[in-house]
């Protein structure tokens, strides 16, 4: 597997577009701390964001892991250019030559989708952790390491959305029109939404949202609930005008489950469709 991993690495660091967009990722997952630095003021009332208890623990955990997964789109452009640029250069047909098996190319590109994911992953843990305790009113290691489903469901949410982006690379061969499709069915997820929600099952019963559930791009979503509405402030402005934002925003296991099958199912799918090709 290490042998597999190298190889890649080589791949990725020897383009340059790649390095870039990588870098650039990482550079925006840390900016998040710029956050703690917003302030407004207005004649006598000084406003600061971090002073709102977005970096107490554990609700960090949950605001970070929401916010930084809308980043996950240069990594995406990352594993699909990689995907492309196998079948542009015929890398992929020498790797073949060279004695390496379909089985362990689609390995090699699964493990690249993971490491990718893990880093990132231990790379927000490490963000979130720092922040919280320059920031938190909570320094309990009970509570500090309370709620970390969260990291695990953004694990699993970079997973299944990178090996999507595989099989699409595998499917499309080309960068530009696999990114074109991502982007589509995006848009069929949310017509197929709309077409539920007001043609077949209607929004009072939850029917229309059980059954987008089980769609790829939903499912990925589904699996952090949005952090805004959990927030003292939000919750107590929402009290005094009557609302109720109470949800559930705990980290479901079928939803986990949801996800983690349709990432093998992206990986499979990716493998069968290199299977039937004569390369």
């Amino acid at each position: 597997m290490l042998r597999l991993l190298q190889i890649e690495f080589i791949k990725l660091w020897n383009n340059r577009s790649s390095r870039i967009l990588i870098f650039t990722y990482f550079i925006l997952v840390t900016s998040i701390a710029l956050v703690s630095m917003i302030k407004f003021d207005f004649g006598d009332i000084h406003f600061q964001l971090a002073d709102q208890g977005i970096f107490n623990f554990p609700y960090i955990w949950h605001f970070n892991t929401y916010f930084v997964a809308w980043f996950k789109l240069f990594l995406a452009i990352v594993i699909v250019s990689m995907m492309a640029n196998e079948y542009t250069n015929k890398t992929i047909k020498q790797n073949l030559i060279d004695g390496l098996s379909k089985k362990e190319f689609v390995l090699s590109k699964f493990l690249t989708v993971l490491m990718f994911a893990l880093i990132s992953t231990l790379f927000v843990f490490v963000v979130s952790l720092i922040l919280g305790l320059i920031y938190s009113d909570y320094n309990e290691v009970s509570i500090i390491f309370s709620d970390l489903e969260f990291v695990l469901a953004y694990f699993l949410k970079l997973t299944g959305f990178f090996s999507f982006c595989l099989f699409l690379g595998v499917l499309v061969k080309r960068s530009a029109f696999a990114l074109g499709f991502l982007f589509i069915w995006q848009i069929l997820e949310l017509i197929a939404t709309v077409v539920c929600e007001q043609k077949l099952f209607g929004t009072k019963n939850g029917v229309a949202d059980t059954v987008m559930g089980f769609f790829p791009l939903q499912s990925m979503y589904n699996l952090i609930e949005e952090p805004i509405t959990r927030l003292n402030v939000i919750q107590t402005a929402a009290k005094q005008l009557g609302a109720d934002f109470s949800m559930d925003y705990h980290v479901e296991w079928y939803e986990m489950l949801i996800v983690s099958a349709w990432t093998f199912l992206f990986i499979y799918g990716s493998y069968a469709l290199l299977k039937k090709r004569d390369l």
